[in-house]
């Protein structure tokens, strides 16, 4: 199936914030909280992440991923003077571990090297996409709390660093 992108818009936000939900339902499983009390939760939590993202790279692209013309996934990308940073690929569940990330990620490597520049992404230290980055050659270059800094670099990198 052909993977296209678009960026998001206004009718997204009940896709984008059930594909946030998605990540967030182990954790709210074990929480005491009603229904009502979780949903404004996860709302919060969408809204303050997405105006995050919007707001410390206003020139990033913020695109919906499509399978055959139907939505499965989220790609936020900031492309920087010092390096391209994914900041936040997501995928729904059904899509995980189903070899669509893996091409995604890999489209971002030939374009880092394209320009010359690193690619990096933050990843929660639990996140089962850790080993994903790590296979495709991603380096642990730093630490922040819970997230892992990675950074893959093309083979005429380490010359120009």
């Amino acid at each position: 199936m052909p993977i296209t992108f678009r960026p998001i818009g206004p009718t997204d936000e009940s896709f984008l914030l059930e594909l946030y939900r998605s990540t967030r339902a182990d954790e709210l499983a074990l929480l005491p909280w009603n229904d009502e009390q979780k949903e404004a939760f996860l709302k919060m939590q969408f809204t303050a992440q997405h105006n995050h993202y919007q707001e410390h790279y206003p020139h990033g692209s913020f695109d919906i991923i499509l399978s055959d013309e139907r939505p499965v996934g989220r790609l936020y990308v900031a492309r920087l003077d010092e390096n391209i940073l994914i900041i936040d690929i997501l995928l729904a569940p059904e899509e995980r571990n189903a070899g669509t990330g893996t091409p995604i990620i890999k489209d971002l490597m030939a374009e880092a090297e394209r320009a010359g520049k690193p690619l990096q992404i933050f990843v929660e230290s639990f996140n089962p996409s850790l080993r994903l980055f790590e296979r495709l050659g991603f380096s642990r270059i730093g630490e922040d709390g819970i997230y892992v800094q990675l950074e893959w670099r093309g083979g005429d990198q380490d010359a120009k660093a």
